[in-house]
This record gives C-alpha cells, structure tokens and sequence, in this order.
C-alpha cells in the first residue's frame, strides 16, 4: 500500500479516519493523499424555453472553498510533525463523484474515510458518499463508524 486517500469533512470521524491513516502510513511507509470536497451550489435555470435566469453564486463558492480549505488545514496541521509524507487538495464537485475520481487518477490503493450516521430513511432515500464510495471504488475502503471514534 503506498497511496492512502482520506477525504476529510471536517467532522470527528473523518478526524479518526485521518489519525488512523497517519499509523497506517507510517507502518507501510505510505504516502496519505487528504482532499476535502466542496460541493458548490448549481446554477439555477428556469423556463423550458430557455427563459430563465442564472444565479451567480461566484462570491459564495469561493468563500466555501477558503472554509473547506481552513477545515481541511485544521483537520491535517498536527501531521505536519509527523514523518508520515502527505499532500493536500480541495476539490469541487459532487463528493462521491470527486473522491472516485481522484483515487484513479493519484493511483491511490488504499481509501480510510469516515461515516456519519445518517437515519436508516435518509440513507435510503438520500443514499450516502460512503456508500457510493465503497459501491464504486476500484481500491479496498475503510470505513470508520461514528461509533468508533
């Protein structure tokens, strides 16, 4: 295992997620890939005549991809100490989507993230970016539970 993805939302799991990838890395002399995902509003179009009008959110994503970047710092800044080598990203876009996508193109072997605990109804309705993650992902995932923190 030498590339070890761990998305990071800023959450106590995904906390855990991170800490347990720092033993995990320094055991198989990986490299940890961290990324947060900001999910930026869509445009808003109306009229099936092409009538419509465009919201501009331009202002609000960037201040959503400066807080996730400040989440993501917060989340990774205490590994700077460690010997464990690691890189960070923001990425924008639908999480599952992004994640998946990222772990090919790093080559990544290996993905550590966190679950929050959606109610039973939500996930089925909603589904979750863990449960795509691990449906799709082309790597082994660890997922680690609310619970076990």
């Amino acid at each position: 295992m030498k590339k070890i993805l761990v998305p990071v939302d800023g959450s106590p799991v995904s906390q855990s997620a991170a800490d347990m990838s720092i033993d995990l890395a320094r055991q198989n002399n990986s490299e940890i890939k961290f990324i947060t995902v900001v999910k930026v509003n869509e445009i808003a179009r109306f009229s099936e005549e092409g009538i419509g009008y465009v919201i501009d959110y331009t202002k609000t994503n960037e201040e959503l991809i400066k807080e996730q970047a400040r989440i993501l710092d917060a989340a990774i800044d205490k590994y700077y100490s460690s010997s464990v080598p690691f890189e960070k990203k923001v990425l924008i876009g639908k999480p599952h989507d992004q994640i998946l996508k990222y772990a090919e193109e790093e080559n990544c072997d290996f993905i550590i993230m966190g679950r929050r605990g959606l109610s039973k109804i939500r996930r089925f309705f909603m589904g979750s970016v863990t449960q795509k993650v691990i449906s799709n992902a082309k790597c082994p995932v660890m997922i680690i539970n609310e619970s076990m923190k």
